[in-house]
């Protein structure tokens, strides 16, 4: 019984961390973000902090899966609807009010190409999970007719991922891309062609 509290503790601890890393991070950015930082904020030791990650890599990974659940459960509770295409828009809108969280996704996802990195694997089953969910999406909207039925989904799934890190990358460069603007085109060319007007 000690055991399942004090597992219970460990995970509400855990998630304490996470959500004011989340904060931290947003408002300070990466860079100036430090273990120390974030250990304090939950009155925690550099040490007592990475006892529930084990590396600052593994922690930074456990923030920006935190985040990615929060902006799906946020996209579900604002369109409704399971749809990646509108919950992929409104999260790369919001993007624009966290530069620090994308300093951190875009610096964290170049480390982690590195198969010994600690957040190798968080990176690679979100890529997987992503083309996988997309993918589905767009064959479901080809049966629909609401999606060109000449794109490749998978293609397409990964051309609209590389398109939203790639945006973000240039907007850390220059904050005047709207992010949102340039994804919504993209996703505008994988609707049908209009129907020819009657002559």
């Amino acid at each position: 019984m000690a055991r399942r509290g004090s597992y219970a503790k460990g995970v509400a601890k855990r998630e304490e961390i996470l959500t004011s890393a989340l904060e931290v991070i947003a408002r300070e950015g990466y860079g100036r973000a430090s273990v120390r930082e974030l250990a304090e904020a939950v009155g925690l030791s550099q040490a007592g902090l990475l006892h529930y990650f084990g590396t600052k890599e593994e922690l930074f990974a456990a923030v920006l899966r935190k985040r990615d659940e929060a902006d799906l459960a946020r996209s579900e509770d604002e369109t409704g609807t399971r749809s990646v295409f509108e919950g992929f828009r409104q999260t790369i809108g919001r993007n624009a009010d966290v530069p620090g969280l994308i300093q951190l996704y875009v610096r964290l996802s170049a480390e982690a190409t590195d198969a010994a990195h600690p957040a190798h694997a968080f990176f690679t089953e979100r890529t997987r999970a992503f083309r996988e969910t997309v993918a589905g999406d767009i064959r479901r909207m080809q049966a629909e007719g609401t999606a060109r039925a000449d794109v490749d989904a998978e293609q397409a799934a990964m051309l609209l991922l590389a398109a939203a890190d790639g945006l973000q990358v240039q907007w850390l460069t220059d904050p005047t891309i709207d992010m949102a603007e340039h994804v919504a085109t993209l996703l505008r060319l994988l609707e049908p062609p209009a129907a020819p007007a009657d002559a």
